[in-house]
């Protein structure tokens, strides 16, 4: 079934591809047997949008491409290949031409923003002890304790590289809005929501962790578009 499409995650900062595990597990469980998880580098933009690319290109046929947190400005870059047949943001940044998600970040600092802490060798970390209420404060304490454990820090300077190309100014996009987030502020998710003429903007009572906190809702916006994008 060519015609089917495959599902590309992308994971955000502060994680990897497994940060989607929930989401997978429903999606799976809803009949979805072609998803495919991007392990970025997290070292640029450029790097880790040309990871996307490689991954999309690996399909025969159809892409839904997810973008979690900076995975939107991942999706942002990296979406504008035939076929990719829409966009879905959750709780994520969609950047425009010349815009970066530091840029972002500054203009309506988000909650959480002092508990960044960079270190020696250049990478962005969120404090240990402050991961929990930065990040996924609507997780159990002990899966907020793994992630943060295992979280993969990006290299700092990946978070002010300009997005040259917004794919969603030319594909639909559907974008989930975390009212509680502390990592992205929520009205910032709003705005660049609106800015990309969503087709469904969903707003959850969650934290920057929808994508595993809100699996199935987040899952009943892929499928819509899925769903609105068939051939």
């Amino acid at each position: 079934m060519a015609d089917k499409p495959t599902i590309v995650l992308v994971h955000g900062f502060w994680g990897g591809a497994a940060h989607w595990a929930n989401v997978i597990v429903e999606l799976n469980k809803r009949g979805h047997d072609r998803i495919s998880a991007v392990e970025n580098p997290l070292t640029s933009l450029a790097d880790d949008a040309e990871r996307t690319r490689k991954m999309i290109k690996q399909v025969d046929g159809p892409v839904v491409l997810v973008g979690h947190s900076y995975g939107g400005a991942v999706i942002t870059e990296a979406g504008d290949l035939p076929n990719v047949t829409a966009l879905v943001y959750v709780a994520a940044f969609a950047p425009a031409e010349g815009e970066s998600p530091g840029g972002l970040s500054q203009e309506v600092p988000p909650a959480a923003i002092e508990n960044l802490a960079p270190d020696s060798d250049g990478y962005l970390w969120i404090r240990q002890d402050k991961f929990h209420e930065s990040f996924a404060q609507d997780l159990a304490p002990d899966e907020a304790f793994v992630m943060a454990v295992t979280q993969k820090a990006p290299l700092a300077s990946a978070f002010g590289d300009n997005v040259t190309a917004a794919a969603w100014r030319n594909k639909p996009v559907w974008y989930q809005v975390s009212t509680e987030d502390r990592m992205i502020h929520p009205d910032n998710e709003r705005r660049m929501a609106r800015r990309t003429n969503a087709r469904r903007i969903v707003e959850l009572d969650a934290s920057h962790a929808s994508l595993a906190s809100r699996a199935e809702e987040v899952v009943d916006l892929i499928e819509e578009a899925v769903r609105e994008t068939a051939g």
